[in-house]
Order: C-alpha cells, then sequence, then structure tokens
C-alpha cells in the first residue's frame, strides 16, 4: 500500500511518542480537534489532533509540541502525589496544575533541546489561539493562572515565554516577579515532584492561596463539623438542600493535563491546554472550600436591585403566531442538521431503553397475574394461580435540565443548532421517561437596564454589584409534554431577544428549580459560548467580579448539593470552570457532544461506574 508524506510522519511521531513516555504498548491514533490521553486497562493511549493532508512547518511543529507534552506527562508525572498535594479548588489549583505542568516540561526539554523547540512552539500557537497577545486582557483568576505557567517555563528554563503571549505576560509580570526568588527554589526541585508541590505551596502562599496538605484536612473536618451541627439544628433544610456529595465524577483538564485515577478505563486526559485550568480530585475525594483568590481579585458578588428581574415563560413574550413562524423559520434553517442530530438521538434512546428492560418478580401471592404459567391450572387443577410484580427501576426518576447561553454571541447559527439540539434531546428524554427542561438565560438590555439607571439616580455608590437586569427564560418546563412546547424552542430566533450573560446567577436558578422536582436524580447541562459578560456590571465593579461568582456558584453545585452538572463550550474553553465539561470547536458537533454527554450521564448509572474526566473534542 502506497505511504504518503504525512503517513509517514504520523508513524514517526506515534513512535517518538511511546519512547517518550516509555510505554511502548501505548496505542497512538490521529482524530478530532484536541489531544488527549485516555486511560485503559492496557495503560495509557493517546489520540491526537487531525492533520491538514499539506501541513505547514508551524503546524507540524504545534502537533509536535502537543504530543510530546502528552508524552511527558505520562513518563514524569505521578498523579497521586499530584493529589496529595494540589488544593482543593479554585483558582489556587489552576495555579497549582500550571507549575506542575510546567515542571514536567522544563525537565523534558532540560535532556532534549529539540523536545524544548516543540513545547515551545505549541505553548506560542496556544497564546496566539487564546489572544494572549492582545493589550487590555483583564486581570481574573484565568489569566493569572495562564500566566504563572507561562513565567514558571521562563523561570525553569531560562527561555522567554512566547512574544504571542506579550499581552498577558506584561499584564502579570510585574505581581508575578515579586516572588522570583521562590522560582530559584523550584528550578532546583523540578526532578522531586513530591518536594516541588511543597514548595510550589509556599510560592501560592505568597499570593494568599497557599494552603497545605493539613491546612485541607482540618478545613474539611471543620466543614463537616459544621454541616453536622446544621443538620442537628434544622434537619428538614437538610433534605431540602443535601450537602453530601455522592462519589461521582472525577475529572481531568487536558495536558493541561489532568489526569485521574489511571484505574478507570473511561478515564481521559485531555491536552489542548498545557496549563492554568482545574484538576479536581478524584472521585473518593472529600468536599473541600474554595481556597482565596489573590487579594486584587474580588470574591463578593452583590446584586444592586432585583426588582427589574423576571423569570418568564417563552409563550408569555410573544404570541402563538409568532412562536409558530419563528419555529418554522427555525425548522427550515436546520433541516438537514436536525437529520443528524435525530439520528444520534435515535442511538441514544436505543442506549436508554435498552438499560430501562423490564424485569419482574414471579411466583408471588398477590400482584399481576402471571398469564404465561396459567397451563399449570389446566394441566393441574389444584396448583394456585401464580402473580408477578414490575421490579422497580431508578433510572426513570431523573430530570434533565438543558440551560442555554441566550447571549448575543450565540447570534446566528450557533443559538439555532442549540434551539434544534436541545428540542431533539428533550423529545429523546421523554420517549423514555426521563423529565427534561429547558432553560435559557440572557438581560433585558445592554449595558444596563432600569437596574443601572437607579444606580445613577442613586448617586452612583462604588462597587455596586450586578447592574443589569435579569431576564430567565422557561421554554419547556420538565412537566410539560414536548409537543406543547416544540413552539416556544423559536422564540430564540427572535431579533433583539439575545443580549447579556450573567452566567452565575443563571446557574442558581437553573439549581433552585431542579432542587424543587421530586426526582432523586438531578442532572443539568449548561451550553455556553463564553464567559460571563455585562458591560454594566464589569465597569463599575472591580475586575472579574462575574467570573469569581460564577465559580463559586459551580463550586457550590459540584460539590455541595447531587446534582450532576455538565457543561458544553462552543469556542470556548469551560473546562477551566467545570469539573465534567467538553469544548468543542465548531457549532456542528453539539448534537454528538450532547449526545456523547448523556449517554456518560446515564451509562455510568446503569453500570455504578465512576463518571469519566471530562475531555474536549
Amino acid at each position: 500500500m502506497t505511504t504518503t508524506p504525512l503517513d509517514n510522519f504520523k508513524r514517526a511521531l506515534g513512535s517518538a511518542c511511546k519512547a517518550l513516555a516509555h510505554s511502548p504498548e501505548m496505542e497512538v491514533s490521529f482524530g478530532g480537534d484536541t489531544p488527549h490521553i485516555s486511560v485503559g486497562e492496557a495503560g495509557p493511549n493517546m489520540r491526537l489532533p487531525s492533520l491538514p493532508p499539506h501541513p505547514k512547518p508551524a503546524v507540524i511543529a504545534k502537533a509536535r509540541g502537543e504530543a510530546d507534552a502528552l508524552a511527558l506527562r505520562i513518563a514524569l508525572h505521578d498523579s497521586a502525589l499530584h493529589r496529595k498535594a494540589q488544593p482543593a479548588a479554585g483558582v489556587a489549583r489552576a495555579t497549582f496544575e500550571a507549575l506542575e505542568q510546567a515542571r514536567i516540561e522544563a525537565l523534558g526539554a532540560q535532556h532534549l533541546s529539540g523536545l524544548g523547540d516543540n513545547l515551545y512552539a505549541a505553548q506560542a500557537a496556544r497564546a496566539q489561539r487564546k489572544g494572549f497577545h492582545k493589550d487590555g486582557l483583564e486581570k481574573t483568576d484565568m489569566t493569572f493562572a495562564e500566566a504563572m505557567g507561562l513565567y514558571a517555563r521562563e523561570q525553569l528554563t531560562g527561555r522567554a515565554a512566547p512574544q504571542e503571549s506579550s499581552g498577558l505576560m506584561a499584564l502579570w509580570r510585574g505581581d508575578l516577579e515579586k516572588s522570583a526568588a521562590r522560582f530559584d527554589t523550584l528550578k532546583t526541585l523540578i526532578g522531586d515532584q513530591a518536594r516541588y508541590g511543597a514548595a510550589v505551596q509556599d510560592l501560592l502562599h505568597d499570593f494568599d492561596m497557599g494552603q497545605g496538605a493539613e491546612d485541607t484536612q482540618e478545613d474539611e473536618q471543620d466543614n463537616q463539623d459544621e454541616a453536622n451541627e446544621d443538620e442537628d439544628e434544622n434537619p428538614q433544610e437538610q433534605e431540602d438542600s443535601p450537602q453530601d456529595q455522592q462519589p461521582g465524577e472525577s475529572s481531568v483538564s487536558e495536558a493541561d493535563a489532568l489526569e485521574d485515577d489511571q484505574s478507570d478505563p473511561q478515564d481521559m486526559v485531555d491536552a489542548e491546554n498545557l496549563e492554568g485550568e482545574q484538576e479536581n480530585d478524584n472521585a473518593d475525594a472529600e468536599m473541600a472550600p474554595n481556597r482565596p483568590m489573590p487579594s486584587n481579585m474580588p470574591n463578593a458578588y452583590t446584586v444592586f436591585t432585583t426588582k427589574h428581574d423576571e423569570v418568564i415563560k417563552a409563550e408569555d413574550i410573544c404570541d402563538t403566531d409568532e412562536l409558530e413562524r419563528l419555529r418554522g423559520y427555525l425548522d427550515g434553517h436546520m433541516k438537514g442538521l436536525s437529520s443528524v442530530i435525530s439520528r444520534l438521538a435515535n442511538r441514544l434512546q436505543r442506549r436508554l431503553l435498552a438499560q430501562q428492560q423490564r424485569s419482574w418478580t414471579y411466583d408471588l401471592e398477590e400482584g399481576m397475574l402471571d398469564t404465561a404459567r396459567l397451563t399449570r391450572v389446566i394441566t393441574d387443577p389444584m396448583s394456585a394461580l401464580t402473580f408477578k410484580e414490575e421490579k422497580e427501576t431508578d433510572f426513570r426518576d431523573t430530570v434533565v435540565t438543558i440551560l442555554i447561553d441566550n447571549s448575543g454571541s450565540m447570534r446566528g447559527r450557533p443559538i439555532m443548532v442549540a434551539a434544534v439540539c436541545a428540542d431533539i434531546m428533550a423529545r429523546t428524554l421523554e420517549r423514555c421517561g426521563v423529565k427534561a427542561e429547558i432553560l435559557g438565560f440572557t438581560t433585558k438590555a445592554w449595558k444596563g437596564g432600569r437596574s443601572f439607571q437607579d444606580w445613577m439616580a442613586d448617586g452612583k455608590p462604588p462597587d455596586p454589584g450586578r447592574l443589569n437586569d435579569l431576564r430567565h427564560i422557561i421554554y419547556k418546563a420538565a412537566d410539560m409534554p414536548w409537543r406543547r412546547a416544540k413552539r416556544n424552542l423559536g422564540l430564540m430566533m427572535r431579533e433583539g431577544l439575545l443580549k447579556e450573560n450573567i452566567d452565575g446567577e443563571a446557574l442558581e436558578w437553573a439549581l433552585s428549580r431542579l432542587m424543587a422536582r421530586p426526582e432523586q436524580r438531578r442532572i443539568m447541562m449548561v451550553i455556553s459560548d463564553g464567559a460571563p459578560v455585562d458591560d454594566a456590571t464589569q465597569s463599575q465593579n472591580k475586575s472579574g467580579l462575574l467570573e469569581s461568582h460564577l465559580r463559586q456558584v459551580i463550586d457550590k453545585i459540584e460539590n455541595r448539593t447531587e446534582v450532576e452538572l455538565v457543561a458544553i463550550g462552543i469556542g470556548h474553553d469551560v473546562t477551566r470552570w467545570y469539573r465534567r465539561a467538553i469544548t468543542i470547536m465548531d457549532v456542528e458537533q453539539l448534537g454528538g457532544a450532547m449526545t456523547e454527554k448523556l449517554a456518560e450521564l446515564f451509562d455510568d448509572k446503569a453500570t455504578g461506574t465512576k463518571s469519566p474526566s471530562h475531555h474536549k473534542k
């Protein structure tokens, strides 16, 4: 069979990865957009992004760098040591992860200069893609962790950060250089992960983020004691708002490389953002609170006024005739995509129904008459009638909320695809006996509405908190049949509906609706294409207010409720926010991503396994 130069390159790259990872049996394949490691029973396997037929030198260098970063992760990283030393959550964990990936790459580059060039090329490409070369970046927990990882590479390798990260480094370099002496210590410890991790804790203390393992255990015990006291004092409240997290999904961020317990053959390690994103505890880890952010970052979320906010049904925004027209417009533009998504949904339906096979208990003295055994009465008139009873299944006792970002940046094809996908998924779940609701979130105005006007009339007090009017939309309630809600999804096509997005409060609203449901199992799927944005709020408060609040809400849902939260980012990396998440770069992949994540959740419930770590496509 004839081989092309690209085939030869892939083969050579795969061989290099196996050698670098000291894993000759590792399978290296190509496909998708994002490199990741999957941990199977036979060990790790690596999947690298697809390459164009005639890749340019820059693309080849980037591919080599991404592959080398993952191979080094396999060879030089001990996940058990990492979990033992890492902070519990928040920006401290993201920073700890960034510094660990910097250690891994610096150690590899120390012995192989060509490998260092590859890693540098991958970092430059990533910085360019994320816009780190631009001026005017904001100081947020995300940019802090990213900058820390790049600065660490500078100090550990002696090589300046890529020019493509100039804007990010200019933003944070002054703050980071105050702890330059700490990096001299880290440089001497890159070959000892345990001692390096301890030194990183000292560095985190410089930024008011550090907390050692003993402190973490004490905090966890304090939290448990407080929870027990609250339960004793108010048991009814505890029933309504469960505080004990069930063992669930552990997640890992890419070769940003987060990595989970390798005993689970489904676990995935994604690998596009090689630093600065969060790694989560393994599934058996106890809950722990967020670590404090650096002192120059906001952590108190306030709202100037809520009197102009609204929660409204889709059918109350416009009349039925307009909803029918908008729905027809939606269907007319999505015929091709609808058939593809429907095929994916049918596969999901078959998988769900396969888990709902009816199971019966026979030879009972009461219940439903077992007609299959009536022949006994004829052959032996003295035999008693037998009855049967269907066994109950936990599967049907489930509700799924699909929460869709209705911000202006979703306008056009993204919101069309999101509406169609949500519609088809809700219909599929309904067929399987699973309740589903579809919600949307936006604001009533651009750049502040009546809330902003009230603030101005009140003399413009400083740090007012959120300054826009929320609009939360109910497209389909959980108990509403799909046929009655179908036309409501067309509302997303209405001109002027999509404005700004305040994600944290939207998640809290969706959570409150889920917690009021009678179902024992509650799932929330968030679809978004960007970080929280509200110009009025962000212009009158300290930087990072909305992002900080979103992290706090996500932490509450993931660590202090039994709600299973999963997020899908459209062209926006949501793995740094959510424990269970996937990022897609093409909106056409949304149907497959939703199907995949729902199938994972229900497969985990059916098999009793722990959920795989989040990964990106």
